[in-house]
């Protein structure tokens, strides 16, 4: 005996009334990133929900309540346990500082060099490696500081190029990379020997001979940087966000930003001199491809599917999103302050989180682009020349 078709409608309405809210509606995906307000001496907590931004948290940093110390560089580690911040302006030396994730309560601090910029941690070695930009006296090689991060010990500096900025490693997290700005080079180190392993000349693509220094081994944690008077300088009045890093020194391309790709060997510089992006693959210490992006590009990041690489141009406040396998730009699109900075982008490829620079007393911002179509998806005030940013964590949004 058939059953009406109208009783077999009614059931199954039944039945899809009785299904859980949850398998019936997905929960929204948060993201969270910190993003570090330099003029401000402060960290913010950024919520995005899909659709809207919002600072859920701000964190004081600092020590000296009358001096702007400059919080500039971020990172996270690799068990998202706790974040890291250097401090810029130290006295005379910057410092990093170590947080735990959540709680934001500060855990540890080390001294390092003049003025610590980018870092990263290595998931090989589980060590922290952090450039020193040195924006003090004379042009000339500065160091990546090594860092066990369990004692918050510099272990030593390795000397490279002049103002290396942009410190990120392989995904292995075997090879470390750095950009030295003012002298035009690639630098690439050895993680687990702490020696320089291959220079790059980015302006001509040719490999640099290594020196036979042996900058590994030199001890600097006995270095007595006390007796150096840095401390009666105005750091508060420098405008980085303003400086035209393209005619500083003798290095055309000024090289400001290294971004590895996740699966293939190569990774990608930003030539903030020569407005162009660079792909230099790792097996050959070649240049593959010269991308041209006029407008002085700053940071890069390649997406965690190696499909895109985004890009900040901060001369022309605007953020560019780069097709990897054509080397085409996609879409530029003006961000939402006109010094454009950092950038980070989501573990699902999705969206970028984008700091860009406040002039004056205006406020910095993040601002969130959604890679799928390359539109700008939320915007949300932080303080005062937001620069540096790193992505914590995804979760589901509680019911």
């Amino acid at each position: 005996m058939s059953i009406p078709s109208t009783f077999r409608l009614a059931a199954l309405s039944i039945l899809l009334l009785a299904l859980p809210v949850q398998a019936q509606e997905a929960s929204p995906t948060l993201y969270y990133a910190y993003a570090a307000a330099e003029s401000d001496d402060a960290v913010f907590l950024v919520q995005f929900d899909g659709q809207d931004a919002e600072v859920v948290k701000r964190i004081p940093v600092g020590f000296y309540p009358t001096e702007n110390e400059g919080a500039h560089g971020l990172t996270v580690s690799p068990d998202g346990a706790h974040w890291y911040l250097s401090l810029a302006h130290g006295q005379p030396f910057g410092y990093l500082l170590k947080y735990e994730t959540g709680s934001d309560e500060l855990v540890g601090r080390t001294e390092l060099g003049l003025f610590p910029a980018t870092m990263s941690i290595s998931p090989a070695t589980g060590l922290l490696y952090a450039v020193n930009f040195n924006l003090h006296g004379q042009m000339e090689p500065s160091t990546v500081s090594v860092v066990d991060v369990e004692t918050m010990t510099e272990i030593t500096q390795i000397e490279t190029g002049v103002m290396p900025h942009g410190s990120r490693l392989s995904p292995d997290g075997r090879r470390h990379y750095s950009a030295a700005m003012m002298s035009g080079e690639l630098y690439e180190i050895d993680a687990v020997t702490l020696d320089v392993s291959r220079i790059l000349d980015l302006a001509t693509g040719e490999s640099v001979p290594i020196t036979t220094m042996d900058h590994g081994g030199m001890d600097h944690g006995g270095m007595d940087h006390g007796g150096m008077d840095h401390g009666g300088m105005d750091h508060s009045g420098m405008d980085h966000g303003s400086m035209d890093h393209g005619s500083m020194g003798d290095s055309a391309p000024s090289p400001t930003w290294v971004s590895p790709h996740p699966s293939a060997a190569r990774v990608y510089v930003a030539n903030n001199g020569s407005d162009e992006i660079l792909e230099v693959d790792t097996d050959t210490w070649t240049v593959l491809r010269r991308f041209e992006a006029p407008g002085r590009p700053y940071n890069v990041a390649v997406t965690p599917d190696g499909a895109q690489l985004v890009a900040t141009y901060k001369g022309a406040g605007a953020i560019g999103v780069w097709d990897l396998e054509g080397g085409t730009e996609r879409v530029r699109l003006p961000s939402s302050r006109t010094v454009t900075h950092g950038v980070v982008i989501s573990p699902d490829s999705r969206y970028a989180f984008v700091t860009a620079e406040g002039l004056g007393d205006e406020a910095g911002v993040v601002d969130v682009i959604d890679l799928a179509d390359g539109s700008l998806a939320a915007t949300v005030e932080i303080g005062k020349q937001a620069g540096g940013i790193a992505f914590w964590k995804m979760e589901d949004a509680q019911p």
